[in-house]
């Protein structure tokens, strides 16, 4: 048991920016393997190699507003420390897969780890430092995750290079060492039996909706029509119980209440949007590289960096808007055209043979400044105007809003690309999903608008949680 007087903040945000580092890493490393494991396990379609992504993205975000809640409850140095383990675990059982299905099996026991880390790092953080100190705590933190967006792409190429393996082994010397570190160093806090056991059948019966809306979209050009439909339908009904029994539900995944919060709904419609659009664009970006162009795993995490490496700097400038009383809702909106323009410019002159700094790097550059303009914003500003005592659990809701958008922008990639024949019928498939992701992302910058507070002066986020990387407070630290 670490006593209060023994606590190290500094050790302690270094350990907890740790656990953010390696939630995130693995939403961005595994993109750039996507070729070689698909080399390995000959035979399997995109379609089925796209759930090595959705499996992560689909658990990691059912679970993190319950597990955010069940470490409230019962202690959240030991929701850590169970998060570090099963995700290590995990990371090992990934890097040991002997099939596809097997990885994607073991990927959805990483994000259980990954999910149990965000809200229980971001709760000890606020727990261990004083109010004036929290501001500074949580950029640091919330940084770890623009480090891992900006560094994982480069990264993964390397080590892809060894092993698509590799990919997930790096997790295990750090997992281990944030462990040992977490167990020494890391005081506990908890709520104690105040804070409510989240609906768990109520998140089961979310995840379930998610997969199956997935499911139908990325087998709409293997499946038979009614079959897709099927899939569909009874995903839009399981999102309808799982709707139903939150209204009823006393402590439900999603209180619909929050929703009646104008900037707080408008964000939520927002971020899932951009991010349809952003992970559909990001996947398109690196199959291009790879199927198109025929670069390297290494060629390929390089060519992708420049556009995450925008993303703080922008931030800081989004934040200064906002400091000087831009409205929210233009801030994120010009971001989103932003990354229309960019998407807009690789679609309309990349040619068969490769030209990066000529045909793709102006709008990865353009897309990335439009992400670091929009998204830090979208996810700082979500929960301004609820109460205080919901406010990580809003933090959290809007951050489901987003992994829920990734898996339905890669579904929706996987779909509009389908299985083309040589290269005009690639490239036109290439370009029509480009124009598609375009205009979602102007129906997200329309959204956006709703974003700005109606009252005067609410524009400015006034939690701790600033602009700053686009994972800010993520998951329920407090109920």
């Amino acid at each position: 048991m670490v006593q209060q007087s023994q606590v190290r903040p500094g050790l302690v945000l270094a350990v907890l920016s740790v656990a953010s580092f390696m939630a995130g890493l693995d939403l961005f490393i595994v993109n750039v393997a996507f070729d070689d494991i698909g080399r390995d396990f000959a035979g399997e379609s995109l379609a089925d190699l796209s759930w090595v992504l959705n499996g992560y993205a689909i658990v990691f975000a059912a679970l993190l507003v319950p597990l955010g809640r069940l470490a409230d409850r019962y202690g959240r140095k030991a929701g850590l420390v169970a998060g570090l383990t099963v995700f290590v675990l995990a990371s090992q059982a990934c890097a040991l897969a002997p099939s596809l299905w097997w990885l994607v099996a073991f990927r959805v026991a990483q994000a259980v780890g990954a999910a149990a880390l965000i809200p229980t790092s971001l709760g000890l953080l606020l727990s261990v430092f004083p109010p004036e100190r929290r501001g500074g705590a949580v950029r640091v933190w919330s940084a770890s995750a623009a480090l891992a967006a900006g560094a994982g792409p480069a990264v993964g190429g390397v080590l892809v290079e060894v092993s698509w393996r590799w990919v997930f082994e790096v997790n295990i010397p750090i997992g281990v060492l944030a462990t040992l570190l977490a167990l020494r160093y890391v005081p506990d806090s908890r709520e104690g039996v105040s804070a409510r056991v989240p609906d768990l059948p109520g998140a089961v019966v979310l995840t379930g909706a998610i997969a199956l809306l997935a499911l139908g979209l990325v087998k709409i050009n293997d499946w038979p029509g009614e079959r897709t439909a099927i899939a569909v339908g009874v995903a839009l009904l399981a999102l309808a119980l799982f709707w139903l029994r939150s209204a009823r539900h006393p402590a439900p995944v999603i209180e619909p209440s929050l929703l009646g919060v104008r900037t707080f709904a408008w964000s939520n419609a927002t971020v899932l949007l951009f991010t349809v659009a952003f992970a559909a664009n990001l996947l398109l970006g690196v199959l291009w590289m790879q199927e198109i162009w025929h670069y390297s795993a290494v060629e390929t995490g390089l060519g992708v960096a420049p556009g995450p490496l925008m993303v703080p700097v922008m931030a800081l400038v989004a934040g200064k808007m906002v400091a000087a009383r831009v409205p929210v809702g233009l801030v994120t909106a010009v971001g989103c055209m932003l990354c229309m323009f960019g998407v807009v410019m690789m679609a309309t002159s990349l040619g068969p043979e490769p030209a990066y700094a000529a045909e793709l790097l102006p709008g990865w550059l353009v897309g990335g400044t439009g992400v670091g303009l929009a998204l830090p914003t979208i996810l700082a500003a979500a929960a301004v105007d609820l109460p205080a005592e919901r406010y990580a659990t809003g933090s959290a809701v809007v951050n489901m809003s987003r992994q829920i958008g990734s898996v339905l922008g890669v579904s929706l990639a996987v779909a509009l690309l389908g299985a083309p024949h040589g290269y005009l019928d690639a490239h036109r498939a290439y370009v029509n999903a480009w124009l598609v992701v375009a205009a979602v992302m102007v129906a997200a910058a329309i959204a956006a608008l709703g974003m700005t507070p109606v009252r005067r002066g609410a524009s400015q986020p006034s939690s701790p949680s600033v602009p700053g990387t686009g994972t800010e407070a993520v998951a329920g630290t407090r109920t």
